[in-house]
């Protein structure tokens, strides 16, 4: 074997290991290998009724709900089938908006999505964007404190609801 095409292999190898999933914190809680940084929530309900319960716990807190996308009902209008999947937008101008002014392009991020989706085997998901990833992502630096917040309180929210009570 050619040095370069011996290099060439070594680097894909080590490319690919490193798209390794990271251990999980919670039984509940997974990454998938394609998007590491996109947070992923068993939940026992359906992606509808998870969106419900989401919905209801952002309107308690006081965030803004702007709207939500029926992605199974889009396809099912064309014809297509596919499993039950929801998006639900919203957010908090108090803690966006300082993000916006630090990088514009933080708009393309904000506000804040979450999906519920079932996949083939049944199992539904309520997956969202890791704060971390988006703060790396538009080199938010200023306001550092805003993610940390934006974190703890996402976890809190998509865990209750997605929990059994």
């Amino acid at each position: 074997m050619k040095p370069q095409h011996l290099i060439a292999s070594l680097l894909i190898a080590l490319s690919l290991s490193a798209c390794q999933p990271s251990p999980s914190t919670s039984p509940a809680t997974t990454q998938d290998i394609a998007a590491p940084m996109i947070i992923k929530k068993a939940s026992p309900y359906s992606a509808g009724e998870t969106i419900d319960r989401l919905e209801k716990i952002l309107n308690a807190k006081g965030l803004t709900v702007f709207t939500r996308v029926n992605h199974a009902a889009g396809a099912k209008n064309v014809g297509i089938e596919m499993a039950g999947s929801e998006l639900i937008i919203f957010g908090n101008p108090k803690l966006g908006t300082p993000l916006m002014l630090e990088n514009p392009a933080m708009g393309l991020d904000l506000p804040l999505k979450a999906l519920a989706y079932t996949d083939d085997s049944g199992q539904t998901y309520l997956s969202y964007t890791a704060p971390a990833e988006l703060q790396s992502r538009h080199r938010i630096s200023e306001n550092s404190g805003v993610i940390t917040k934006m974190t703890g309180a996402l976890d809190a929210m998509t865990s209750a609801a997605v929990s059994e009570n």
